[in-house]
């Protein structure tokens, strides 16, 4: 029995340590959350272009080789 109560006594114990924790967490602003996926969202555009536009390039090369 002694066992179920050094268990218990643990589980407290993390939770505490846990909710500790949770405090520490500096969460992020409105306005620092718009900025972040709008850069995110910027920079997968751009990435998307520049993969396209090398796609493009090597598709007209391969048809250009196979034409000739």
């Amino acid at each position: 029995m002694g066992s179920e109560k050094q268990i218990e006594t643990q589980k407290t114990s993390w939770l505490t340590g846990l909710k500790a924790e949770f405090r520490k967490i500096i969460w992020p602003t409105k306005q620092d959350v718009a900025k972040e996926t709008t850069a995110v969202v910027i920079t997968s555009i751009i990435v998307g272009l520049i993969i396209a536009m090398f796609d493009y390039i090597i598709q007209y090369g391969v048809d250009f080789l196979i034409g000739l």
